[in-house]
C-alpha cells in the first residue's frame, strides 16, 4: 500500500510538472525554429531576427511557465500572481533560462494567493471586493518577486549549473547511455513527462545557450525504441496485439504519440529490456556522433525531432542514426523474446487497461488498442457549455444534488468549453458540442446529454461511480454537506436577481427568436445587460439549442458577450401555449445575465425545480408574478 500511494504522488508530481509545459510547447516550438533558422549557424542567418531567440528563451517561456503553473493552483489570479513572482527568478538570474525557477514560484505565488483568498472570503464589504482583490495580487505577488530575486533566482542558478556539469560529466565519462536504465522504464509508468518537461528540457535548454544544441532533448523523445517494439509484434505478434501493432506504429512514429506502445510492453514485461538496450544504443549513437536538438520535440515524431535538428555539422546523421539504432536494437531484442514465447494470444486489452491503472487517468490513445472506459477513480466532473453561464451551470447544479445524495466525493463544476481545466475527468456537454470538447480536452471521458434537466445519463453516472466509494470517502461528502449548509445563499441577493417585475406571465411568440428577444430586451430594461447583449442571446441560440427539457429553455449570450452584462440577473417569461425550440416546446423561458458566477445560486435553485416536469407544469399555470416566483424559490 505504501509503495502504491508512492507511485501515485510521484505520477501526480510528474502529472504537475509536465502540466506547466506542455500547454506552452508550441512557444517552445516557436523558439526552437526561430533559433534553427535565423542564429549565425542557422539555415537562414538573419542578425536582425536572430534579435528574438534571447528575449523569447529569457522571458517569455519562463514567464508562460510560472502564468500557467500558477493557473493549474488558483485559476486566472493565480497565474498572474505566479508570473509576477516568476519574474523575481527572471531577473534574479539573467545569465540562465529560469525555468525550473518558474516552475517553483509560479505554483508558490498561485498558492500564497490562494491562501490569502481563503481568509479573507466573505470578510470585504461589498463594493470593496475589486480594490482588495487588486491590492492583495499586486502587493503579495511583489513581495513574492523581491524574495525570488533575492534568493530563488541565484539558488536555481547554482543548482542549475550543478546539473549541468553533472550531465556534461556524463557526457564526457561516456555514462549518458545509462540514463536510459531510468527513463525507459519511467515512461511505462508515465513519468516521462516529468522526466522530459521538469528535469532534462530546463537543463538542455541551458546547454543550447552554451552550445546551439542540446543531446539531452532526444534521451525521451527517441521514437525509435517504442518503434521496434511495434515492428516486432507487427511480425512476430500474436492475436490482436498483431492486428493492431501497424496502426500504432504509424501514431508512435510519425503522431510523436509514445504512450500508443506501453501496453505492448506491459503485455510483456520482458520487452522492458528490449526499450532499455534500443534506449541506451541510441543515447550511446547519439554521443558517438554529436547529435541533438535546439528545442524540446514535442510530440517525439519523427517529424518534430526533423523540425528542431540543427543545421549545422552531422546532426541530422547523428540524430537519424541515433533513431535506426535504437529501433533496430530494441527489434531484434524484442523480436528474440517474442518468438519465445509460449503464449497463444496476446492480451493487448488488458495490458492497456493495466497502463491506464498504473497512469491513473484514461489515457488519450488507448481507444486505438482497446474501447475506452470511465477511470476507475473519478474526482472531478465538469460540465461545459459555449459560455459556462446557463446550461452547463443548470446541469452542474442537479448532478450535484445526486452526487451528494450518493455519498460520492466527486467536485461537479461547471465552464465554458474555451476553459475546460485539464484535470477534468469527466466532461458532459450537449451532443451539438461534444466534438469541441473533445478537441479541446482529448484525455477526458467524454458524456454527451441532449436533456440537461432530466438526463438518464446521470443515473448511469452515478451508478458507475457508487461502485468504488469508501467510508473514507463518505466522511468527507458529509463534512461537505455540512460546510454547504453553513453557507445558504442571501435572500436579499436572490431577490436582486430574480424581480417580480421581471416575470413576464402569459405571453406568446411566433418563433424562438422572438421570444429570445423579448427575454433579452426584459434583462436590459432591468439594468442587468447592455443592447448588444440581445443579439449574442440569439448567436448564441444559433450554436446550440438552449432547450433544456421539461418545456423549459435558458437563452443568454455567447462567451464573448460576457464583457456586455453589467451585473447578474433573470427574467422569466411565461408561454402557456409554447413556442417551438427545433421541435421542442418552451413554455418556461428563463433569461439569463450571469457575472462573476454570482447568478449561480439561483440558477441551481431553478435547475432543481424544473427538473421536476409536475414543478414546470405549475409555473405555466401560475396566475400572478408573485405565484410563479414562489414556485421557482420552494427549492
Amino acid at each position: 500500500m505504501a509503495q502504491s500511494n508512492m507511485k501515485v504522488a510521484v505520477q501526480k508530481f510528474g502529472n504537475f510538472l509536465s502540466s506547466m509545459v506542455l500547454p506552452n510547447i508550441g512557444a517552445f516550438i516557436a523558439w526552437g525554429l526561430i533559433t534553427a533558422l535565423f542564429i549565425p549557424t542557422g539555415f537562414f542567418p538573419n542578425e536582425s531576427l536572430a534579435k528574438l531567440v534571447g528575449p523569447m528563451v529569457t522571458y517569455l517561456l519562463p514567464l508562460l511557465i510560472g502564468y500557467t503553473g500558477g493557473k493549474l493552483v488558483h485559476d486566472q489570479r493565480g497565474g498572474v500572481v505566479g508570473a509576477i513572482a516568476t519574474m523575481g527568478v527572471i531577473v534574479g538570474a539573467p545569465d540562465t533560462p529560469m525555468f525550473l525557477g518558474a516552475m517553483v514560484m509560479g505554483p508558490l505565488g498561485a498558492y500564497v494567493i490562494k491562501k490569502f483568498d481563503g481568509m479573507i472570503e466573505g470578510k470585504i464589504r461589498a463594493g470593496f471586493e475589486m480594490l482588495v482583490n487588486n491590492f492583495s495580487a499586486g502587493i503579495l505577488g511583489g513581495i513574492l518577486a523581491i524574495l525570488a530575486f533575492l534568493g530563488v533566482g541565484p539558488a536555481v542558478d547554482a543548482f542549475t549549473s550543478l546539473l549541468v556539469e553533472g550531465v556534461d560529466w556524463l557526457v564526457a565519462a561516456g555514462l549518458l547511455p545509462l540514463t536510459s536504465i531510468l527513463i525507459e522504464p519511467a515512461k511505462i509508468l508515465f513519468l516521462n513527462n516529468a522526466i522530459n518537461h521538469g528535469v532534462l528540457s530546463p537543463i538542455g535548454l541551458e546547454q543550447v545557450q552554451q552550445g546551439g544544441k542540446s543531446i539531452l532533448f532526444l534521451l525521451e523523445a527517441n521514437p525509435g525504441p517504442g518503434f521496434g517494439v511495434l515492428l516486432a509484434f507487427m511480425l512476430f505478434g500474436r492475436g490482436t496485439a498483431k492486428q493492431s501493432a501497424p496502426g500504432a506504429a504509424i501514431i508512435h512514429f510519425l503522431g510523436g504519440i509514445h504512450e500508443i506502445y506501453f501496453p505492448y510492453v506491459l503485455m510483456k514485461p520482458k520487452l522492458f529490456i528490449s526499450v532499455i538496450l534500443g534506449g541506451m544504443s541510441g543515447v550511446f549513437t547519439l554521443v558517438l556522433l554529436g547529435g541533438g536538438l535546439v528545442s524540446p520535440a514535442s510530440p517525439g515524431s519523427i517529424i518534430a525531432i526533423t523540425a528542431v535538428t540543427p543545421p549545422e555539422g552531422m546532426a541530422y546523421l547523428a540524430n537519424y542514426a541515433a533513431i535506426l539504432v535504437a529501433t533496430v536494437v530494441s527489434f531484434i531484442v524484442s523480436a528474440i523474446i517474442l518468438k519465445s514465447s509460449k503464449a497463444t494470444d496476446d492480451d493487448i486489452e488488458g495490458a492497456t487497461k493495466k497502463m491506464q491503472e498504473m497512469k491513473g487517468k484514461k489515457s488519450s490513445v488507448a481507444g486505438h488498442v482497446s474501447n475506452g472506459t470511465l477511470p476507475e477513480e473519478v474526482n472531478k466532473i465538469v460540465f461545459a457549455c459555449d459560455a459556462g453561464m446557463g446550461s452547463s451551470a443548470m446541469g452542474a447544479s442537479l448532478l450535484r444534488k445526486k452526487v451528494k445524495a450518493a455519498n460520492l466525493d466527486v467536485s461537479v463544476t461547471n465552464t465554458s468549453i474555451s476553459n475546460l481545466p485539464s484535470d477534468a475527468q469527466v466532461v458532459i456537454t450537449q451532443e451539438e458540442l461534444t466534438p469541441r470538447a473533445k478537441n479541446k480536452l482529448p484525455n477526458a471521458y467524454h458524456i454527451s446529454v441532449d436533456n440537461f434537466l432530466s438526463s438518464p445519463e446521470y443515473d448511469k453516472l452515478i451508478a458507475s461511480l457508487q461502485d468504488g466509494i469508501t467510508d473514507e470517502q463518505a466522511e468527507v461528502v458529509e463534512e461537505a454537506e455540512e460546510e454547504a449548509v453553513n453557507a445558504e445563499p442571501n435572500a436579499d441577493h436572490e431577490d436582486d436577481l430574480l424581480l417580480e417585475e421581471n416575470i413576464f406571465m402569459n405571453q406568446s411568440f411566433s418563433t424562438k427568436e422572438e421570444a429570445i428577444r423579448f427575454a433579452g430586451e426584459a434583462l436590459v430594461k432591468a439594468g442587468y445587460v447592455e443592447e448588444s447583449y440581445v443579439d449574442a442571446m440569439i448567436d448564441r441560440e444559433g450554436i446550440t439549442s438552449t432547450y433544456m427539457g421539461n418545456n423549459v429553455a435558458i437563452p443568454h449570450g455567447t462567451e464573448d458577450a460576457k464583457k456586455a452584462v453589467i451585473k447578474s440577473g433573470f427574467t422569466v417569461v411565461q408561454v402557456p401555449d409554447g413556442v417551438d425550440f427545433n421541435g421542442e416546446k418552451a413554455k418556461m423561458i428563463f433569461g439569463i445575465a450571469g457575472k462573476d458566477g454570482t447568478h449561480l445560486e439561483i440558477l441551481s435553485g431553478i435547475a432543481v425545480v424544473c427538473s421536476e416536469q409536475e414543478n414546470v407544469d405549475h409555473m405555466v399555470q401560475a396566475k400572478t408574478a408573485k405565484e410563479l416566483k414562489d414556485i421557482i424559490n420552494s427549492n
